[in-house]
């Protein structure tokens, strides 16, 4: 349960009961009446603004009409005090009881604690990594496949029907550079000295077993068939090869699509798929043959000083129309990308969410006209560009790979420091901030280290359960029927962090801000080592007490509501809830 949409049920409920009316006998507006933690703790659990909204509505006085409303709050059973402050904010604290009853639920809800039902069903693309299928990932995929998957599984879990999608670009000129270093090293293989990988193709030592691959399938045939024979069977070995290795770089970070879309199924039947995209969008007015002038700075592949057909995109919210068939006849590769959408639109997704590159930033305004030009504004598009990852260690920055032969891979990051510290610190800032990532802090255990810090809190919650099953002479479980005997403001203190977990969950997806999980997780880590140092301080307030079984079901109850809620949203993203910490 979100207990400040609870609340808000509560307020709204306590204004109709003071008869409050709009001063001109309409509807009062409740849209901008707000509930959340106020900023400072020592002023109470939940501040409502409810007064200030709608004081200017009734014709009364902000304060006088708090103190209505805080009378009215305080007759609630779980309301401890209602106070007032500034110009008329209602603030409430909550009763103790009002927080054990919290953490009967979360320990009756277990993991599913904090599962919304805020998108309501509806079906929700997210289409993340996407990297050409010319060579292994690298660090740059790494950041947006981690906000991605988690933001998809923060959604399923907040109530949306997410499908997560990999866009596979195997249409265009890289793959026929891919082809032809991968012929490149076919002749390698059958003991031709190639010397240097020309310029222009792609160097790395990866590509060597497809070659290999390749002679022991057909021997020297390959050498014997027309140019473009032997680089039709090329590319789709090739292609197939490097998708096998991007979907094994992307298993080791724990990530798994659902849907695999072909660049090339739109270029199939002789582009129909494209040619009837760019009829839809004509149908409703959206083409125009015409000429494009010289961009401002550097001129992109796609513009030519002739007659175009063009998207007019700039009806639509864009900066300037986009080229979708050349003057030659071609299509753009913006011409794809309207098929594509087309294609995602017809599949019934009411949001379509695209995690970038920064390098990508050109491509939000005209993916947003499109979305508007194809589903006439019902289809919400978000794009979330992820800036730069920049490797260290020990301060220090890390030097390219000598496999990949130009840059760092997702798999030397994963396979050195392992797949939860990956996951967490690439969520660990907001997608676009910068983020330094150094293999030595990230590996360390200490307090300094976000993930060893939440996953250590998941292993000493563990280990007060062994503790409890040693020294009763066997295992014992938390007792939700003895929670009346959680009375120390800093066990109540638990329970408030355990009890903002759904509001966190709602408002993370609402923003699309996978990063507030790991930002909460830390705090509810921090919060629960802070009480288990209390009670290394102060014997009373020790988990296990073998004289009093009541009170310690009752301290393990709490113990297993911070690992139900820790299991979750380290599964959210995608990492363990270790027992032990090796």
């Amino acid at each position: 349960m979100n207990i400040f949409t609870e609340f808000r049920h509560r307020v709204v409920k306590a204004v109709d009961a003071l008869g409050i009316e709009a001063k001109d006998g309409g509807t009062l507006d409740l849209a901008k009446l707000g509930i959340e933690p106020p900023r400072d703790p020592l002023h109470g659990d939940i501040a409502t603004n409810a007064a200030l909204v709608l004081a200017k509505q009734a014709g009364a006085n902000p304060r006088e009409l708090a103190e209505k409303i805080a009378a009215k709050l305080g007759e609630d059973g779980d309301v401890e005090t209602a106070g007032i402050a500034g110009p008329g904010f209602v603030n409430l604290k909550l009763s103790d009881s009002f927080w054990r009853k919290q953490l009967t639920t979360i320990l009756s809800e277990a993991e599913d604690y904090g599962r919304s039902t805020l998108g309501g069903g509806a079906k929700i693309n997210v289409e993340y990594v996407s990297a050409n299928p010319t060579g292994p990932m690298h660090v740059g995929h790494c950041r947006g496949a981690v906000v991605g998957d988690t933001l998809a599984n923060l959604l399923g879990f907040a109530g949306f029907d997410v499908t997560k999608e990999y866009y596979i670009n195997d249409a265009g000129v890289q793959i026929d550079v891919l082809a032809r270093s991968v012929l490149l090293r076919y002749r390698e293989a059958l003991g031709e000295d190639i010397g240097e990988i020309p310029e222009g193709l792609y160097p790395g030592d990866y590509l060597v077993p497809v070659g290999e691959t390749l002679a022991e399938e057909y021997g020297r045939d390959l050498l014997q068939m027309p140019e473009d024979e032997a680089l039709a069977i090329v590319k789709d070995r090739a292609i197939d090869a490097m998708m096998a290795m991007i979907r094994e770089d992307l298993a080791a970070l724990n990530i798994h699509h659902d849907v695999f879309f072909s660049e090339r199924d739109l270029h199939a039947d002789g582009e129909k798929r494209i040619r009837t995209a760019i009829n839809d969008l004509t149908m409703k007015g959206h083409v125009y043959k015409g000429t494009l002038p010289p961009p401002k700075g550097q001129v992109p592949d796609d513009w030519e000083d002739r007659e175009q057909t063009l998207f007019r995109s700039t009806a639509v919210g864009d900066d300037i129309d986009r080229p979708l068939v050349k003057s030659d006849g071609s299509y753009t590769y913006f011409a794809a990308d309207v098929a594509y959408f087309m294609d995602k639109y017809k599949r019934g997704f009411e949001e379509m969410i695209y995690v970038l590159g920064a390098d990508h930033g050109g491509y939000v305004k005209r993916l947003e006209a499109l979305a508007r030009a194809v589903s006439g504004g019902e289809v919400k598009l978000t794009v979330l560009l992820c800036q730069l990852v920049k490797l260290f260690r020990d301060g220090e920055p890390v030097r390219m790979s000598k496999r990949a032969g130009q840059f760092v891979t997702l798999r030397d990051v994963v396979d050195e420091v392992g797949r939860d510290p990956v996951r967490f610190m690439m969520i660990y800032r907001k997608n676009l901030e910068p983020l330094d990532f150094d293999f030595a802090k990230v590996t360390e255990q200490s307090k300094d280290n976000p993930v060893f810090y939440v996953q250590y809190a998941s292993a000493r919650c563990h280990s007060v359960f062994r503790q409890a099953a040693e020294q009763f002479g066997k295992p014992v479980e938390a007792d939700p029927s003895s929670l009346d005997l959680l009375t120390d403001e800093a066990e109540i203190a638990v329970i408030r962090k355990l009890a903002e977990y759904p509001r966190v969950i709602e408002a993370a997806a609402q923003a699309h801000e996978p990063h507030r999980i790991a930002f909460y997780l830390h705090d509810l880590a921090s919060t629960f080592h802070g009480h288990w140092n209390r009670g290394t301080d102060d014997d009373s307030l020790r988990f296990v007490k073998v004289n009093d079984p009541l009170l310690t079901g009752a301290r393990l109850g709490l113990v297993q509501g911070v690992l139900n809620v820790l299991r979750s949203g380290l599964a959210l993203v995608g990492a363990d809830s270790p027992a032990e910490m090796r």
